[in-house]
């Protein structure tokens, strides 16, 4: 199932979604903040693509790559432009980054948003 055909139409359904209980991190004045690992697998799951990450600070910023693009639908939490490595991430590491619950509470929302 695909949740949008494009990046902006995912996007307009994710920020309907993310809030606190998706991460710990969410504010009303910065909702993509916290958001990438847990965005980033639901992502791949409604839409396809590989799992990539780049390092920020002491941890990992993780977001898509489907086709040839990359689909960083969480980018806007960050104040100042990230230089991307575009490593590839397993969902491993990535669902070590976040909690299931928030996971499953993410992809509901997107897929109910999204019917």
């Amino acid at each position: 199932m695909r949740a949008g055909s494009s990046p902006l139409e995912l996007y307009a359904i994710l920020r309907r979604c993310w809030s606190v209980e998706t991460s710990s991190k969410w504010r009303p004045d910065n909702p993509t903040r916290g958001q990438c690992s847990v965005t980033s697998l639901v992502v791949q799951d409604v839409s396809g693509g590989d799992l990539l990450k780049t390092a920020i600070g002491e941890g990992w910023h993780f977001y898509n790559q489907i086709g040839a693009k990359r689909w960083d639908l969480t980018v806007s939490q960050f104040a100042t432009p990230i230089g991307y490595d575009d490593l590839p991430a397993s969902r491993e590491e990535v669902f070590a980054d976040t909690g299931i619950k928030n996971y499953e509470l993410l992809r509901e929302g997107v897929l109910r948003a999204s019917k």
